[in-house]
C-alpha cells in the first residue's frame, strides 16, 4: 500500500464559498477517491486561513468579533464540503493552537540558519492582498495603464495614485521595520530544481511560467511579518513579540502542521513529502516560489507536484468575490444535484485550462450524458430484468459480449493511466464511450424482440451481460460520482460498503437479484 499526501489551499474566510472553492476541492476529493480505490493510504487536508488584516477589518465592519467571525466562516466551508461529499481526512483552521506552534518553530529553524533578518522598507502596500511591492512592480502597472490610456481602452486601473499589479486596487506607501526571509539566496537553487524535475509544476503552462518569471526577474527578499500596532490579528512572530506573521508565511505551512510536524513524528514521516498540492492559477506563484524556498531553508523535502487549475469564468470574467459574480455552488446543488454539479465541472474542461460556466452548458450535460446515456441505460436495464426476468438475473453463462470486449479492454488500459495524472475529463470520455457502446448494444440486439420469441436464456444472458457492465461503470464514475455509485450498486443488490478498482473485473458478480428506483437523473426541462 502507498501513501497519498494531497491538499487543497485553505480558505479566506471573509466571505462564503463560491464555485471556485468548490471546483478545486472537487478536484482533490476526485484524486483522493480514485487513490483509495485504487489501494493507496490517503491524507487529504482542507481547511481555512483565518488571519491578516482583511479579516479584521471585515469582522469590524460587521460588528463581530473576529473569534466568532471566522469559526462562522469556517463552518460554512465545512458544511459545503458535506454537501459535496468531499472526503477530506482533516480540516485545519489557521487559528488552532498546535498550528500556530509550528509556524514558530519553522521561523525559528529557518532563523538559526540566518535567513531571516530584521531591516526598515519603505514600499507600496496592498491591504485587499496583504502585500508588499517594489517600485519597479508597481510602475510597470503604470506603465500599463499608462499605455491603455493611450489607447482609450479601460482596464479598470485608478487614473491616479498607485496600484496592485494584482488586483489594481489602491496601494498605501508604507515605512517600517519588517523581518524578511531571503529568497533572493536561492533564486539559482529553485531554476535549478524546476529545470531537473520538469513534472514538479502543471499543467506545463504553468511550469513555463514560473521558470520564465524566475529566469527574467530578480527575486526579492520577502517581508514575512507586520508590526502588531498596525495588525494585531495572526500568529505571534516568535523573534520579536512586536510583530506578527505575514499571513502567506502563516497559511503555507498548514501542509506541514496538518499532517504532523513536530507533533507527531510517525504520521508526518509516513506522508510527508505531498504528492500533490492543488490550487487556483492565481497563487502558483506562492507555492511554487515561496513554498518552496520556505521549505529548502527549513531543511524539509519540497512536494512532488504543485498543480495549477484553471479558472471559472462566468459571462468572461473570472469568477470571484471582487467581481462581484460569485456563482454559489449550495443554490446549484438545490437545482440539479451534488453529482451532476461534480461531473459538470470534471467533464466540462481539462483541469488545466479556464472553464466557462453557464446554465446552457450545464443542462446540456446533464440531460446528453446523464439523463439520456447513463441515467437512461440504468433505468431500462432495471426495467427490462423485472419485465422479463422479475428483476432476477441468472445466466446460463458469463462471458462478456464480444461487442464489449475492446471497449472494455481499452478502458481498463487507460483510465488509470488517466487518473493518476489529473486527466479526469479523458477518464470520463472513457467510460462514456463504454456507455454507448452498451446502449448500442440494446439497440442493436432488440431484446423485446428475443421475449416476442420466447427465448429466455439469451435474455438471461444478454440483461447479465448489461447489469455486470453497469457494475463496472459504476466502480469506474466513483470517484467522480460518489452518490451515484452507490445507488447503482443498490439497484443492482449490491450492498457492499466499500469500492475497490480490483472489482471492475468481469463477472466479478455471479448473478443480479434488482432492487429498482427512481431514475438517476431526471432531464431537465428548458423553456
Amino acid at each position: 500500500m502507498s501513501k497519498f499526501y494531497i491538499t487543497t489551499p485553505i480558505y479566506y474566510v471573509n466571505s462564503d464559498p463560491h464555485i471556485g472553492h468548490a471546483y478545486t476541492n472537487i478536484i482533490a476529493d476526485c484524486m483522493a477517491r480514485f487513490r483509495r480505490i485504487k489501494g493507496d493510504e490517503v491524507y487529504f487536508l482542507t481547511g481555512t486561513d483565518e488571519h491578516g488584516e482583511k479579516i479584521k477589518k471585515v469582522a469590524e465592519s460587521s460588528g463581530e468579533d473576529v473569534s466568532e467571525f471566522v469559526a462562522k466562516y469556517a463552518q460554512n466551508f465545512k458544511d459545503l464540503w458535506g454537501k459535496l461529499n468531499i472526503s477530506y481526512d482533516f480540516f485545519i483552521r489557521t487559528t488552532q493552537t498546535f498550528h500556530k506552534e509550528v509556524v514558530s518553530k519553522i521561523i525559528t529553524i529557518i532563523a538559526d540558519k540566518g535567513d531571516i533578518y530584521k531591516e526598515k522598507y519603505k514600499g507600496y502596500y496592498c491591504i485587499p492582498c496583504e502585500s508588499f511591492w517594489t517600485e519597479s512592480q508597481i510602475n510597470s502597472v503604470r506603465d500599463a495603464k499608462d499605455t491603455i490610456q493611450k489607447n482609450k481602452i479601460s482596464n479598470g486601473v485608478k487614473e491616479h495614485g498607485y496600484s496592485c499589479p494584482d488586483c489594481k486596487r489602491e496601494v498605501k506607501i508604507l515605512e517600517e521595520d519588517n523581518y524578511f526571509l531571503r529568497l533572493s539566496k536561492y533564486q539559482d537553487w529553485l531554476i535549478e530544481h524546476l529545470k531537473n524535475n520538469p513534472d514538479f509544476v502543471k499543467p506545463k503552462t504553468r511550469y513555463n511560467e514560473v521558470l520564465s518569471f524566475l529566469e527574467k526577474n530578480k527575486l526579492e527578499d520577502l517581508c514575512i511579518s507586520r508590526p502588531k500596532k498596525r495588525l494585531s490579528w495572526g500568529v505571534d512572530f516568535p523573534l520579536d513579540n512586536n510583530y506578527v506573521v505575514y499571513v502567506w508565511f502563516d497559511a503555507l505551512i498548514n501542509y506541514l502542521s496538518g499532517v504532523g510536524f513536530g507533533d507527531d513524528k510517525k504520521k508526518f514521516d509516513s506522508f510527508w513529502p505531498a504528492d500533490i498540492h492543488y490550487m487556483a492559477k492565481d497563487i502558483i506563484r506562492h507555492h511554487a516560489i515561496y513554498w518552496s524556498i520556505m521549505l529548502k531553508a527549513a531543511g524539509l523535502e519540497l512536494p512532488k507536484v504543485i498543480f495549477a487549475h484553471g479558472w471559472w469564468k462566468f459571462e468572461g470574467e473570472k469568477i470571484s468575490k471582487s467581481r462581484g459574480n460569485i456563482v454559489n455552488p449550495l443554490d446549484l446543488i438545490k437545482v440539479i444535484g451534488v453529482d451532476s454539479l461534480r461531473y459538470f465541472l470534471l467533464r466540462e474542461v481539462p483541469v488545466g485550462l479556464d472553464g466557462h460556466f453557464s446554465w446552457g452548458a450545464i443542462v446540456n450535460r446533464i440531460n446528453s450524458d446523464l439523463a439520456n446515456d447513463l441515467g437512461n441505460l440504468v433505468y431500462r436495464t432495471l426495467n427490462m430484468t423485472e419485465k422479463y426476468l422479475k428483476g432476477e438475473a441468472k445466466p446460463l453463462s458469463r462471458k462478456v459480449a464480444h461487442e464489449f470486449l475492446e471497449p472494455l479492454d481499452f478502458l481498463k488500459s487507460n483510465y488509470s493511466e488517466h487518473m493518476e495524472k489529473g486527466d479526469f475529463s479523458l477518464a470520463l470520455e472513457l467510460v462514456f464511450k463504454f456507455i454507448n457502446v452498451i446502449n448500442k448494444y440494446i439497440e442493436d440486439t432488440k431484446p423485446w424482440k428475443l421475449y416476442k420469441e420466447k427465448k429466455i436464456d439469451e435474455i438471461k444472458n444478454f440483461l447479465y451481460c448489461l447489469l455486470e457492465g453497469i457494475r463496472i461503470i459504476a466502480i469506474y464514475i466513483y470517484p467522480f460520482m460518489p452518490q451515484t455509485c452507490e445507488s447503482i450498486m443498490r439497484q443492482l443488490g449490491i450492498e457492499k460498503s466499500t469500492v475497490s478498482l480490483s472489482d471492475a473485473q468481469w463477472a466479478g458478480k455471479k448473478d443480479f437479484v434488482i432492487k429498482k428506483e427512481s431514475p438517476l437523473f431526471p432531464r431537465i426541462d428548458v423553456d
